[in-house]
């Protein structure tokens, strides 16, 4: 058995354990073994606890197992596409995107006024007006590819886009209400545990879509990593290669950022957290990788932030900076040199 087989083996086995460990915890423990009874649809000990698993700590779990993933893999492709270990999923301007949606919404809901203004701030609405954001950014981003053949470009173009979107939100937010800008806030905080069923559908078939075309990508990547010149060398098609790798990160990023808000960390600092464990810039390994050990560490994360056996829970994007930016400065104190 090669060393890597038994990285993922361990990264599998760590993987279920703080899946059904992250349902188990939380303001009211439940045994793992009524767990396990409630997701097989056995007879729980408690019936509290099976609405609880059901309806909210099982799609909340998910949720976090697709957000971890979906951010992790965007990230790699960034950082890869770009050849800048600094480079995230959000470097594209689509976060942003999503929050300039998510404000004109919130701060522009009190214009209609009654009951009319409280249902354009339902759960859904929320999610189409981030959707749309991130679309939107997402067109003007891809229009820009198509003309701009400099990589390095369309980074610093995705920063503007970013730059633009952030001073739009940053006016809506000066003039705004106490009220609506602290709803914004919340937002910004990112969370999990809003999900429905229903969500959790759409963000899965815009994960496989985006995981799907990120698995078409890994040839070009590997290419890539030696530079356009040596790509295009190889016979690859740079423009088309770099336009699939783009949608695939709208794809994952604007529907992380939708039905999960901005969450910070992840993206950025799991790659190379990733890299350090399997010591390989081949992406044959690196995305499956990724894809597995973003699951766990925002399956962690959320674990902190539920604070187990109370009833306060914190903001999901300020455990993922404070828990892992320390792992990641460890690591790479530790091993001297980013493997990039």
């Amino acid at each position: 058995m090669t060393t890597y087989n038994k990285h993922f083996i361990t990264l599998s086995l760590a993987l279920i354990i703080v899946f059904f460990a992250n349902i188990s915890l939380g303001s009211v423990a439940i045994p793992i073994t009524e767990v396990f009874k409630s997701l097989f649809h056995l007879s729980v000990e408690n019936t509290a606890w099976n609405f609880i698993i059901q309806d909210y700590r099982l799609p909340k779990a998910l949720t976090a197992v697709m957000v971890g993933s979906g951010l992790s893999v965007c990230g790699l492709l960034m950082q890869t596409l770009f050849r800048n270990p600094l480079a995230g999923p959000f470097v594209l301007g689509v976060s942003s995107g999503a929050s300039l949606g998510v404000a004109l919404l919130i701060m522009g809901a009190a214009g209609f006024g009654g009951i009319l203004g409280t249902a354009l701030l339902g759960t859904w609405s929320l999610v189409i007006a981030a959707g749309l954001g991130s679309f939107l950014v997402m067109l003007a981003v891809l229009a820009v590819t198509v003309r701009v053949k400099d990589t390095m470009a369309i980074l610093i173009i995705g920063l503007m886009f970013g730059s633009v979107t952030a001073a739009i939100v940053g006016v809506l937010a000066y003039f705004s209400p106490a009220e609506q800008l602290q709803q914004y806030i919340f937002w910004s905080f990112g969370s999990l545990g809003n999900n429905s069923w229903e969500g959790m559908l759409v963000l899965f078939i815009c994960f496989i879509a985006g995981l799907s075309m990120s698995i078409f990508t890994i040839k070009p990547l590997n290419a890539l990593l030696l530079g356009e010149n040596y790509a295009k060398s190889q016979g690859l098609n740079i423009a088309k290669s770099r336009l699939i790798i783009l949608i695939a990160t709208c794809i994952l990023a604007g529907a992380v950022t939708a039905f999960a808000g901005p969450i910070a960390f992840i993206g950025l600092a799991v790659p190379h957290i990733t890299r350090q464990i399997f010591t390989t810039a081949s992406h044959h390994i690196l995305i499956p990788a990724v894809t597995l050990s973003g699951a766990i560490i925002m399956l962690i994360c959320d674990s902190i932030a539920q604070i187990p056996f109370t009833d306060y829970t914190l903001p999901i994007n300020a455990i993922t900076s404070l828990v892992g930016a320390p792992v990641v400065i460890w690591l790479l104190v530790r091993k001297r040199k980013l493997l990039f």
